[in-house]
């Protein structure tokens, strides 16, 4: 029975301390809550499943309740331009998503049957005609990170156009949900930051690269493709900033995207007095 009692015991303590370690919710701003639009839809050229077709997918988050339906209601109006553009503005995200979807499907076909039509009639070789001719979008915008002023929205963009290869990219925002509106770097950084902060970037490319020069780190393609100094594509959280940067920022296609994450430890001499900075330390 003493044992049973000391494990029961220890149950109760741990969940408690679980509990306790918890984010309180209540503590955000806004109080927000979300919903999601999926739409995954495939159409062929003519209406013809035998024939190439396009894939749209959109896995699409975005606020339906909030305390403050002005925060509401400007978060949306960034997501939605994000993700779809700035003619949606204002629009409703399910009426934005089925117009974008059907938009993107008819453009396709537009596009692309009159070109097909014309190879078919030349008689070229069929299996390479479809793989030039099937194309594919997805597009999804989740909540990465929302605590107290802060809410950090991540976009995953990837397209094939029957090139040689796709494009892909991650674009974030980090929403003071004070300000409402997204955070730069200038919010963030104090003073002449600009090339202090990138000399930790290299120096964190270099560390994870293992070499001692930036010579070095260049001959591994770093910086072959554009300056390696701070990005507007970043996102915090409770550890520090992480830099994103997308294929053919600084590196070329096959090296993929390059993520830089500096802890506040770092750059405490380069921090401003953001509220925003002060909840994540």
């Amino acid at each position: 029975m003493k044992k049973q009692y000391v494990s029961l015991l220890a149950i109760i303590l741990s969940v408690s301390g679980f509990l306790f370690s918890c984010h309180d919710k209540s503590k955000d701003t806004g109080k927000l809550e979300f919903d999601s639009i999926q739409v995954n839809q495939t159409a062929h050229l003519f209406g013809d499943t035998a024939k190439p077709g396009c894939n749209i997918l959109i896995n699409f988050a975005y606020p339906v309740k909030s305390t403050d339906d002005m925060l509401k209601d400007s978060l949306n109006s960034y997501f939605l331009s994000a993700c779809f553009g700035d003619k949606y503005i204002g629009e409703k995200p399910k009426d934005v998503v089925k117009e974008y979807t059907e938009q993107y499907i008819t453009d396709y076909r537009r596009d692309l049957e009159p070109m097909y039509a014309e190879d078919e009639k030349n008689k070229q070789d069929e299996p390479s005609i479809g793989a030039w001719y099937s194309y594919y979008k997805s597009i999804e915008g989740r909540v990465q990170f929302y605590q107290k002023d802060l809410l950090v929205y991540r976009i995953n963009y990837n397209e094939y156009t029957g090139g040689a290869h796709g494009i892909y990219m991650t674009t974030y925002l980090n929403m003071d949900l004070t300000l409402m509106r997204p955070l730069r770097l200038d919010d963030i950084f104090v003073g002449e930051y600009t090339e202090p902060l990138a000399d930790l970037v290299w120096n964190q490319l270099m560390t994870e690269n293992k070499v001692t020069t930036r010579e070095a780190l260049e001959d591994l393609g770093y910086g072959s493709t554009g300056d390696i100094t701070p990005t507007e594509n970043f996102f915090l959280s409770e550890e520090g900033i992480t830099f994103h940067y997308n294929v053919y920022d600084i590196t070329p296609y096959a090296m993929g995207p390059v993520i830089v994450k500096i802890p506040f430890s770092m750059m405490e001499h380069l921090l401003g007095s953001s509220p925003v900075l002060g909840n994540l330390k």
